[in-house]
């Protein structure tokens, strides 16, 4: 992907673990950002709906509305070009576009769940390191997936985690290249115990990805 769209998408994406909601937890960093956001919650949760909107050029290109029913494992998407509604367990290539969107906005919006929903990474922690952007102390989590699994294997995050188990920061690098582009997590708003980054910058300040309408249902 060239480095000017990656304002726009993560690279279509990853492994995605079978179990989600009430997966066991344990005492690891990835874990403990997980909760931090809020993941044991997620068990009360039926439905969470969301727009998902970048700009770039100060100009928005593209917002896509989505409405995720956990219970039935039901995706449905509103766009400018096309609605659609979908089984996530009884997807066929045809569905594969749709899915690969879902996916990518899925993981800006809730990106420390997956740490525990994935099996298909490993991770490495790096003690006191600067944000790239704003300069924090933080630890930095190393995410790398693997060769195997998902849409396009073999990337890796790089999380700059504050001492509250928070994202301040993350770069994501395309197959583990060595190197990305930053973007801030901020703005956190919390969702019946459910906390989400509703706003992402670039190095320049400028907010190019952020969430609306977010709503999470419970049963």
């Amino acid at each position: 992907m060239k480095k000017n769209n990656l304002i726009i998408l993560l690279p279509l994406l990853l492994f995605m673990s079978c179990e989600q909601p009430g997966s066991s937890l344990n005492d690891s960093l990835p874990h403990k950002v997980a909760k931090a956001y809020g993941i044991e919650k997620m068990e009360d949760v039926r439905e969470m709906a969301y727009t998902w909107n970048v700009r770039r050029d100060s100009v928005t290109v593209l917002s896509r509305n989505w409405k995720w029913n956990l219970e039935k494992g039901e995706v449905a998407y509103a766009g400018p070009d096309t609605t659609a509604t979908y089984i996530l367990t009884e997807k066929t290539e045809a569905h594969n576009s749709l899915d690969q969107k879902f996916i990518n906005d899925k993981y800006w919006l809730i990106f420390p769940f997956q740490l525990v929903w994935d099996t298909g990474y490993s991770y490495e922690e790096v003690a006191d390191q600067s944000s790239p952007i704003q300069g924090i102390p933080t630890t930095k989590l190393i995410i790398r997936y693997n060769e195997e699994d998902g849409y396009t294997p073999g990337d890796a995050y790089d999380l700059y985690i504050d001492e509250d188990y928070m994202i301040k920061e993350w770069v994501f690098r395309r197959g583990d290249g060595p190197e990305g582009r930053a973007m801030t997590w901020e703005n956190e708003k919390e969702f019946d115990g459910i906390k989400i980054a509703m706003d992402h910058k670039n190095e320049e300040g400028e907010k190019v990805l952020w969430f609306t309408d977010v709503n999470v249902v419970k049963k």
